[in-house]
């Protein structure tokens, strides 16, 4: 009988797109939710862009965008070791590795000629609470995925500004109760909102978050999507829902 490595002892091995992606993840650590696959089906780029995910996590997001979205490739930056190390292995476990690549570091530190120059799409799935706002959690991996201890929302939107290319595109979802902050806090940085979209869990329900398309250095004028509903009436998800989950042989590889 094998034995079980720590780090076996310790992880999940989940599956996406019935089955066709597997993702490794923390049992008792931060484990990604429905919001990366929401960001992920929001974003917009196509094999000849280059893209940086701030925040990478597991790696979920970069192994969505390839195996589904057609990208080329992206990068990801993580500053927790485990997690970065958990995305390497994703990328491996799903022969993603020449695809995906993943720096640990911290975002405030980055230079876009480290990174072989700026970037046509950045995304982030960012720490929602401001410290003092709510609990810290005691485990470090999901305090930090939380709360913006190690980066605030102003750092990463200073950080795409300097990284995007002249109307390169920044992708973010956030609490929609902080959407005059991120709004407001984008137009200061040179990032202009033009594609927004409200999610709510039920019909009835206020907006829970918000999917935003900014771009680099763009004009004033914005266009606000559908509203997108998660849960039906008996608590199944919704048809359009649904969707996150379903792989289909448009799709990728």
């Amino acid at each position: 009988m094998k034995k079980l490595s720590s780090n076996e002892q310790e992880e999940t091995l989940d599956t996406l797109f019935e089955g066709r992606l597997k993702i490794l993840q923390k049992k008792s650590g931060y484990r990604f939710s429905i919001d990366a696959l929401l960001l992920a089906q929001f974003i917009e780029a196509g094999l000849q862009d280059r893209i940086l995910d701030l925040g990478t996590g597991c790696g979920i997001i970069p192994l969505i965008l390839i195996f589904r979205h057609k990208v080329g490739a992206v990068i990801g930056v993580e500053i927790q070791p485990s997690l970065a190390d958990l995305a390497r292995r994703n990328a491996a476990l799903n022969h993603l590795s020449s695809h995906i690549e993943i720096w640990e570091e911290d975002l405030k530190t980055l230079k876009g000629e480290s990174l072989g120059g700026t970037f046509d799409v950045i995304l982030s799935n960012p720490p929602y609470r401001q410290v003092g706002a709510g609990r810290i959690n005691p485990r470090l991996e999901k305090a930090l995925a939380r709360h913006e201890i190690k980066a605030t929302l102003n750092d990463i939107l200073q950080v795409a500004h300097h990284l995007l290319k002249e109307k390169g595109r920044l992708n973010m979802i956030y609490p929609a109760s902080r959407a005059a902050d991120l709004i407001q806090e984008m137009r200061k940085s040179h990032l202009e909102p033009k594609r927004l979209q409200f999610i709510h869990s039920h019909q009835k329900d206020e907006a829970r978050l918000m999917l935003v398309e900014a771009i680099k250095e763009g004009h004033a004028q914005i266009k606000v999507l559908p509203p997108r509903f998660l849960y039906d009436s008996a608590g199944g998800y919704t048809s359009e829902a649904q969707e996150l989950f379903v792989y289909s042989f448009s799709d990728c590889p």
